[in-house]
């Protein structure tokens, strides 16, 4: 896999940050926070190549079971993931303008380490507009990458080493 050298300084310090948590039980792989508009198209896709992948994702559509608390499932997520991914997509933007979930999501992600923005369909100066703070975070774009390039790389992140 070849990575930017913007990209490895951007996953070098998450990668020493996943051997840490390593150790703890019953963890996903990542979290992958997405605008409710994209449930069943690009979040999907993006769920469905990283599991393809071998990566073990929570993924609302089917980790919130009908009748949970949305936000409490959601919290229970965020402790139960070793990375997490924020999908920025224009009704990601849009979402986040409110006080809603993405709102919510979004700002208990911000207040830790282990996020890595994926922006597809946007850009990086869109993303400032609407959240400086995660527009400021270096991240993967399909801009650049494929969706599955970027499901490739994430999978080799979250993958620990083997030692020959």
């Amino acid at each position: 896999m070849l990575y930017t050298p913007k990209e490895i300084r951007t996953l070098t310090p998450i990668r020493e940050n996943l051997e840490k948590k390593s150790q703890l039980p019953d963890l996903r792989d990542i979290f992958l926070c997405h605008a409710w508009d994209d449930r069943k198209n690009s979040a999907k896709e993006l769920h469905d190549l990283l599991e393809k992948n071998g990566v073990t994702v929570w993924f609302s559509e089917k980790d919130v079971l009908l009748g949970s608390p949305l936000l409490r499932e959601i919290d229970k997520g965020l402790v139960k993931s070793r990375v997490r991914i924020v999908l920025v997509t224009p009704s990601f933007l849009k979402r986040i303008k409110g006080s809603g979930v993405a709102d919510k999501e979004l700002s208990a992600l911000l207040a830790r380490d282990l996020l890595i923005p994926i922006l597809h369909e946007t850009t990086f100066e869109d993303l400032r507009e609407v959240s400086p703070l995660l527009g400021s975070r270096s991240g993967l774009s399909t801009d650049e990458d494929s969706l599955s390039d970027i499901a490739d790389k994430l999978a080799e992140l979250v993958t620990p080493e083997t030692t020959e």
